[in-house]
């Protein structure tokens, strides 16, 4: 079969992103040539960033169920139960080649989509949190700037905090930024919604913003490695609107008040083609007839491809029950959004498509969302990382000059010009502010909290990628853990390059076996998530494979959380968990000797359980109270951050470590499972117990006081010094 003879030809289907191959698999489905309405719909659905056709099978090994989930993949977003008839509601996903080409568009339209999806599921968003990945600056200030101002204009215009997040910068991610977005939200568990488009006859109602033709063919855009032409792929770049999106917020939540609501759905990635053929998809037998020209418009001469296709923001699909439009309208009404009965759903398994009475395109649903042919790549191990001869690194000369180096490190420095630019504290529930180890917010009416977090060291994944996925799942829990909250579960974004790279598609493998593992063996199931391929320019420049983790976790009384800064003078300080020569892929080792190489720290996934239920232990028995997790920077970072964010100093013996550990190991290796902790003195013969009983390791590093963190003979730095060295590191306001 030529495609000649099927009327198309390349370059429409890299326009659609699809394949030859793919494009014969269709039209024999179709026994028939699509129309370009139909090969549009088929192209959006089938992309990489909808179809997940290279990432599904491996997907699958990923664990999902346990006893608190009560939605797991497959629906707009994860939920658990939290006890007391509530449940937490979270998912995060990316929008970054749209950062690439227009920064502020991007990351805010990025926001108002995974706010959507937490609203679908008839949860109302309570937070949101972000994990960005940016080039060096000040190269990269463009980039960096004007995501940050994008996430923050969008989530306090709609009165969202934003609590919590991170970002790095690296080489690799110059031309190709990472914003990933996750929105947690709270829902009676009684009344979670699923999008499914159930019972013939039944109304489809498109709600919220007039269809323009911004987004066009964005989730193909999605698909694609990023080129010299991606800057003319604005069009694919949405535009937001919060102050309409609060509207529709506030609308969907009051559809809980009545029984005409069968199911909402987000119009996001493919716009309405997908929202539709999704709803449907999820019941067998199901489909769905739409009259375009009942879709609302701010464009003259839009096509019913324009239609179908577009991406425009702050729209929902509510399928609701025949007969009760009317009711429904009503509600919209009172928030002055734009309404319509574009459809209904049938029985035939089909998506109809009409324009008035002319039928436009006609495609069946399981071949719309499950057609796609999966790609069976072939994974090889890419060249080995450099290698880290830890023996040819000299000792540091200067302690405190090469910890005031760190704290400077844009890495590790002091997030406050990017927490300045987010209101965090709208909505009166936040009770852990950003810059810890995890944020925290309350269930109001009750003392629950849930704390939540998003963790990944990317170097660790770029030396060895199977063992980054485990350290990234292990490292969020330790941030949750921290707070005094048991982790709950996981919602993740796998950001990758090309996997039409052998050695890509390999880290792709290792990245899911890694975390898959690491989630089997700390008891927590991954109930949301996002794949982001083709992360990469046309110049070959890849990023490094990024396995974002997004945690939730629950204390049951948020009176008893524990935050990372000292609180009280005279407290011991206690370093819980071993140290070990682990300079593999840390900042020290970039800082200090310009080098990413060696191996990330080895992780015993018992041993960081153990640590993990020692820490909780000690936090519910009023046994510490402060914790904080030794992850980027070691430890000596940590005990910086702890007098930094406290405004205490620490003083100290000397820190002599006995061979093989070395001295630069010790303060600035990234070993895992550890964390410093402080405690009244009375409080330490029984922690001195737990840790016995539960095979873990302690040692005393000094007493919390004064106005400096002096170790005797090594280091004496003043909390100013250190705080002037830390809040200078990104150059300047966000």
């Amino acid at each position: 079969m030529k495609l000649e003879d099927r009327n198309v030809d390349e370059r429409r289907l890299r326009e659609v992103a699809l394949t030859a191959d793919e494009y014969r698999v269709i039209v024999e489905s179709l026994k028939r040539p699509p129309n370009d309405l139909e090969l549009g719909m088929l192209g959006v659905l089938w992309s990489e960033h909808c179809s997940y056709k290279t990432s599904k099978a491996l997907l699958r090994r990923l664990p999902s169920s346990g006893a608190a989930v009560l939605q797991g993949p497959g629906e707009n977003a994860g939920a658990v139960s939290l006890g007391n008839g509530w449940a937490v509601v979270f998912k995060i996903e990316s929008h970054n080649h749209p950062s690439a080409i227009e920064p502020y568009q991007g990351a805010a339209t990025g926001v108002g989509g995974i706010l959507r999806d937490v609203i679908a599921m008839g949860a109302r968003p309570i937070a949101l949190l972000d994990s960005l990945r940016f080039g060096p600056l000040p190269e990269s200030r463009r980039h960096f700037d004007g995501v940050v101002a994008g996430i923050g204009g969008y989530g306090n215009c709609i009165g969202v905090p934003t609590v919590g997040g991170e970002v790095y910068f690296e080489d690799c991610y110059a031309q190709n930024p990472l914003v990933n977005a996750m929105c947690v939200g709270l829902v009676r568990a009684n009344d979670l919604m699923r999008a499914r488009a159930e019972g013939t006859g039944n109304k489809l109602l498109l709600v919220g913003a007039d269809t323009g033709r911004d987004g066009i063919h964005g989730a193909a855009f999605a698909s694609l490695e990023l080129d010299e032409d991606s800057s003319q792929r604005r069009p694919a770049v949405q535009v937001g609107n919060p102050f309409l999106e609060k509207c529709l917020l506030e609308a969907c939540m009051d559809l809980s008040l009545t029984d005409a609501v069968v199911a909402i759905q987000d119009l996001g990635a493919a716009g309405l083609t997908s929202s539709v053929a999704e709803c449907a998809g999820r019941v067998p037998g199901a489909g769905a007839k739409i009259d375009v020209s009942r879709v609302p418009r701010r464009e003259r001469g839009m096509t019913p491809y324009d239609v179908m296709l577009s991406e425009s923001q702050e729209r929902m699909l509510v399928v609701v029950r025949r007969g009760r439009e009317a009711d429904i309208e009503r509600i919209f009404e009172t928030w002055d959004l734009t309404s319509a009965v574009i459809g209904e759903v049938t029985n035939d398994g089909h998506l109809t498509v009409v324009d008035h009475k002319e039928q436009v395109a006609r495609v069946p649903i399981q071949l719309l969302t499950e057609g796609a042919p999966l790609r069976r790549l072939v994974g090889l191990p890419p060249e080995p990382a450099p290698a880290l001869d830890i023996d040819a690194l000299p000792p540091p000369a200067d302690i405190g000059a090469a910890l005031l180096r760190m704290l400077a490190s844009p890495n590790l420095c002091s997030r406050g010009p990017i927490i300045r630019r987010y209101d965090h504290m709208v909505g009166d529930a936040t009770v852990i502010p950003p810059g810890g180890d995890a944020a925290m917010l309350r269930v109001k009416g009750t003392k629950i909290g849930i704390a939540m977090t998003t963790s990944c060291n990317a170097r660790y994944c770029h030396l060895d990628a199977n063992l980054g996925a485990q350290l990234a799942v292990a490292e969020a829990a330790r941030n949750i853990i921290a707070t005094g909250a048991q982790p709950l579960a996981i919602t993740d974004c796998l950001n990758m390059a090309n996997p039409d790279r052998p050695e890509v598609y390999w880290q792709l493998e290792e990245t899911v076996s890694g975390m898959a593992q690491a989630c089997r063996s700390l008891d927590l199931p991954i109930v949301s998530g996002n794949v982001s391929l083709y992360n990469e320019s046309a110049g070959g420049a890849a990023i490094y494979p990024t396995p974002v983790i997004g945690m939730v976790g629950q204390i049951d009384d948020y009176d008893r959380r524990l935050q990372a800064g000292f609180k009280h003078e005279g407290d011991f300080v206690l370093l819980i968990g071993s140290s070990h020569n682990d300079l593999g892929g840390s900042e020290y080792l970039k800082v200090e000797h310009d080098m990413v190489a060696g191996r990330p720290p080895e992780l015993d996934l018992a041993r960081e359980r153990a640590v993990g239920k020692l820490i909780l232990t000690a936090a519910r028995a009023g046994l510490i109270k402060t914790a904080h997790d030794c992850s980027d920077g070691g430890m000596l970072v940590a005990l910086a951050e702890c007098c930094l964010l406290g405004g205490i100093g620490m003083r100290g013996p000397a820190l002599n470590p006995e061979p093989p550990l070395r001295i630069d190991a010790a303060f600035f290796g990234e070993s895992p499972s550890r964390f410093i902790v402080s405690a009244p003195s009375r409080a330490t013969p029984e922690l001195q117990s737990l840790a016995r009983r539960h095979h873990v390791e302690i040692a005393l590093l000094g007493l919390t006081g004064g106005d400096a963190l002096e170790l005797e003979g090594q280091l004496k730095l003043t909390v100013q010094e250190m705080r002037e060295a830390w809040e200078g590191g990104l150059g300047g306001p966000a």
